[in-house]
C-alpha cells in the first residue's frame, strides 16, 4: 500500500470508527471524499497547524457539514489542536468534534456549516474579503494578501437556492480565488439524485461564469491536475465535478443511501476494513501515515515564516499601511473615530432613522476602512451607499457592494467577510426580508461574527406597500435569537449610538431596525442623553415620586408615547416612559439598574410597539397590557395605519386609564 493510499484509508477509517463509536453520524461522505481531500490538503492547502490564525492562510470550508468527521480527521492528522481523544469523543457533550463543524479557529475550523449551502456562500464572502484586502494592502513584490478559498460541496449544497444566489454573485465578481470540489456521488438521503436533481451542473456553473472541470474521485493525479488548473485561473471561480462514491470500501453500503446518515454497523465496518486491507483495531493510525500528514506542521511554519519576513520588509517600505494592517488584524479601531459620529439637533427637523443611519455611515467611513457593505438592491431606500467610495468589483478598493436581489447570499457572504477577522461587513434590506436571510443570521449569531444588519422600513410605517411588506412578527423573531442584539432607535441621535454599539461590540452580530417615516429629533436638553441607548432600556421621561404607570416603547412609537405620558402627567397621573431600544442590551445591565428602571412595585405597565406583542409580556407582567399588532397589516398611508391600529396619543391615554382602573 502506497503512502498516499495508507493516508487516505487512515482518514476513511478514523471517520468510520468515530461515527460507529458515537452510534450517530455520516460515514459515507468522509469515506467517499477522503482521496480528493487528501490531495487538496497534502498538495495545495497553505496553513499553519500551530498557528491557525495566520492571516494569509488558505481557507478550507466543508460546506457539506454532515461529513464533519472528514474535517476532524484531516485536522488531527495534520497537527491541529484536535487529538485522537477528541476524535473518539465525536458528537459528545462539550466535544471539540460536534456533529457538524462549528467555528473554532484555534482548532482550524474556519466556519460553522451544517445547513446546506451556507458554507458555499460563506466561502464567497471569504473570497470577497481577500479581494478587498489584497487591493488595499498589496504592493508590487509584496503579495501580503494572497490566499485561496477551497471547499468541498455536495449535491445538497447545490440544490439549495442559497448556492445559486452565491454562485451567481461569485461569477459576476470574477472571484478567481475560489476552488470548490463538488462531491458528485449521485446519492441523497431519499435515494439516487435522479429523483430530484437532474440538471446539468457543469452547464449551470459555466453559465454563471465559473471555470468548470471534471475528475474521478480516486484519481489522485487527475484531481491534482484539476486543482492546479483551478488555482491558475485568476478571473473565474472554479468548480471541479469530482465523481465520488459514498461509503467507498463498504461492501454493502457503497453507493447507497444507507451510507449517508447512519453508522456502518460493527459487522459492515469489519468487512470494510478487510476490503481495504485495514487492521480491525479501532482508531488505528499508522505511524507512516501520521508522519506523512504531519509534514503540514513544518510546511506551515515555513509558509508563515516567509510571510513574516516579507511583512517586515513591507513595514519598512510602507509603514502607514503596515500600521493599518496591524490595527485591522488585531480587531482594534482607530483612535477617536467616535468623535466623527454626527450630532443631530431638533431644529434640523424630523428625520427617518434610515436617513440618519446613512449620514452616520458616511461620516465614519473614511476613518474605518474595515467597514464594507451594501444592500440587496435597496441602497437608495436603506441609505447604505458610501458616497466617497467606488463599487466593489468594479474599481480597486471599492466598498459599495451590490449584492443584487439576493438577501440570503448577502447574509452568508457577510459571515465570510467577517470571518476574515479584519472586516466589519454591513448589509441592508427591508426588515420584512430578514426572513430571507434568517438562516445566515442564525449562523452569524452562533459563531459570533461581527456583522451588522441594516433593516429599514420597520413597521406599518411602510404604508401603502401593504401587508406583504409590513413586518409584524419579525422583531419578536429576531429578539428570540440567542446572541443577536436587536437595536431599534427612536431618533437620529439614538441611531448614531446604535452604530457605535454595533461597531465596537466585536463578539456578535447586530440588527439595526430603522424607520421609513420621518421622526422628530428628541430635544436632549429636555430628555436624557441618547448615550443611554448603550443600556438598552432607560427612563426617557420620569415623574415625581413612584410612577402610577410605566409606558414602555421603542422606535417610532416612542413619540406618541411621550406625548401621551406628558398629557397624563398634566392630568395628575404619574407616568414614566421607558425607551426599550434593545431588549438584549437591557438584559446585560445589573439587576439594580433594571429594578430602578422597571420597579417591581409598579405593576401597571403598558407597552406600545407597532409589531407583534409577544416579546413585551416579560416586561409588562400579568397586570400589564400591550398595544401592538397581532394580525397582518394593511395597505394605506402610514398616518392612517397608525391611527387605525391605535398608535396615537389619544388611544395610548385611553388604554392607560383603562389599565389604571383594573
Amino acid at each position: 500500500m502506497s503512502i498516499d493510499e495508507l493516508s487516505i484509508n487512515t482518514i476513511r477509517m478514523l471517520s468510520a470508527d468515530a461515527v460507529q463509536q458515537a452510534n450517530s453520524g455520516h460515514p459515507g461522505m468522509p469515506m467517499g471524499d477522503a482521496a480528493m481531500a487528501y490531495v487538496l490538503w497534502q498538495k495545495f492547502l497553505r496553513h499553519n497547524p500551530k498557528n491557525p490564525r495566520w492571516q494569509n492562510r488558505d481557507r478550507f470550508v466543508l460546506s457539506a457539514g454532515h461529513g464533519s468527521m472528514l474535517l476532524y480527521s484531516l485536522l488531527h492528522l495534520t497537527g491541529h489542536d484536535i487529538s485522537l481523544d477528541d476524535i473518539k469523543n465525536f458528537r459528545q457533550w462539550e466535544s471539540k468534534t460536534p456533529g457538524h463543524p462549528e467555528y473554532c479557529l484555534s482548532c482550524g475550523i474556519e466556519t460553522t456549516t451544517g445547513p446546506l449551502g451556507q458554507g458555499f456562500a460563506t466561502g464567497v464572502g471569504m473570497a470577497m474579503a481577500e479581494k478587498y484586502l489584497s487591493e488595499m494592502f498589496n504592493k508590487p513584490g509584496f503579495p501580503l494578501v494572497d490566499y485561496n478559498i477551497y471547499g468541498i460541496v455536495s449535491d445538497g449544497d447545490l440544490m439549495e437556492g442559497l448556492s445559486a444566489e452565491a454562485a451567481s454573485l461569485a461569477g459576476h465578481l470574477k472571484l478567481g480565488k475560489i476552488v470548490y470540489l463538488y462531491s458528485d456521488n449521485k446519492i441523497t438521503i431519499e435515494g439516487s439524485t435522479e429523483i430530484a436533481f437532474t440538471e446539468d451542473v457543469a452547464k449551470r456553473f459555466d453559465s454563471y461564469g465559473w471555470h468548470v472541470q471534471r475528475a474521478e474521485g480516486n484519481d489522485l493525479k487527475g484531481i491534482e491536475k484539476a486543482i492546479t488548473a483551478a488555482t491558475k485561473e485568476k478571473n473565474r471561480p472554479s468548480i471541479i465535478l469530482v465523481r465520488t462514491h459514498i461509503g467507498f470500501g463498504s461492501p454493502h453500503r457503497q453507493d447507497t443511501p444507507d451510507a449517508h446518515g447512519s453508522p456502518l454497523g460493527e459487522e459492515e465496518l469489519k468487512l470494510t476494513k478487510q476490503t481495504l486491507g485495514w487492521p480491525l483495531k479501532k482508531f488505528h493510525v499508522p505511524a507512516d501515515a501520521f508522519r506523512n500528514m504531519k509534514k503540514a506542521v513544518q510546511k506551515g511554519k515555513n509558509f508563515e515564516a516567509a510571510w513574516t519576513s516579507m511583512f517586515g520588509k513591507y513595514a519598512k517600505k510602507y509603514p502607514e499601511l503596515a500600521k493599518t494592517w496591524e490595527t485591522m488584524s488585531s480587531g482594534k479601531l482607530p483612535d477617536a473615530w467616535e468623535k466623527l459620529l454626527p450630532i443631530f439637533r431638533p431644529e434640523d427637523g424630523p428625520m427617518a432613522t434610515r436617513s440618519a443611519s446613512g449620514k452616520v455611515l458616511n461620516a465614519i467611513a473614511d476613518a474605518l476602512p474595515q467597514i464594507i457593505g451594501g444592500s440587496a438592491d435597496l441602497a437608495p431606500s436603506n441609505n447604505t451607499h458610501l458616497k466617497n467610495f467606488s463599487d466593489f468589483g468594479q474599481a480597486k478598493g471599492g466598498r459599495n457592494i451590490h449584492f443584487g436581489v439576493r438577501e440570503h447570499a448577502m447574509g452568508a457572504v457577510m459571515n465570510g467577510m467577517a470571518l476574515s477577522g479584519m472586516l466589519i461587513p454591513y448589509g441592508g434590506t427591508f426588515l420584512v426580508f430578514s426572513d430571507y436571510m434568517r438562516p445566515a443570521i442564525r449562523l452569524a449569531a452562533l459563531m459570533g461574527t461581527h456583522a451588522i444588519y441594516v433593516f429599514t422600513h420597520d413597521s406599518i410605517g411602510l404604508g401603502e406597500d401593504g401587508p406583504t411588506h409590513q413586518p409584524i412578527g419579525h422583531l419578536t423573531s429576531l429578539r428570540a435569537m440567542p446572541q443577536l442584539y436587536v437595536i431599534r432607535p427612536a431618533d437620529a441621535n439614538e441611531t448614531a449610538i446604535a452604530w457605535k454599539i454595533a461597531i465596537k461590540d466585536t463578539r456578535r452580530p447586530h440588527a439595526l431596525v430603522l424607520s421609513r417615516q420621518n421622526l422628530p429629533v428628541l430635544d436632549r436638553k429636555k430628555y436624557p442623553s441618547a448615550a443611554n441607548v448603550e443600556k438598552g432600556g432607560y427612563t426617557l421621561l420620569d415623574c415625581k415620586g413612584a410612577p402610577d404607570i410605566i409606558l414602555l416603547s421603542s422606535g417610532a412609537e416612542i413619540h406618541p408615547t411621550l406625548a401621551a405620558a406628558e398629557e397624563l402627567q398634566k392630568k395628575g397621573i404619574k407616568a414614566r416612559v421607558v425607551n426599550m431600544v434593545s431588549f438584549e442590551l437591557f438584559e446585560q445591565q445589573s439587576q439594580a439598574y433594571k429594578n430602578n428602571v422597571l420597579p417591581s412595585r409598579v405593576e401597571k405597565r403598558l407597552a406600545i410597539e407597532a409589531a407583534a406583542t409577544l416579546s413585551w409580556h416579560k416586561h409588562v407582567g400579568l397586570k400589564g397590557d400591550v398595544i401592538g399588532i397581532d394580525r397582518f397589516g394593511a395597505s394605506a398611508p402610514a398616518k392612517v395605519l397608525f391611527e387605525k391600529f391605535g398608535f396615537t396619543k389619544e388611544n395610548i391615554i385611553e388604554r392607560a386609564r383603562k389599565l389604571l382602573k383594573k
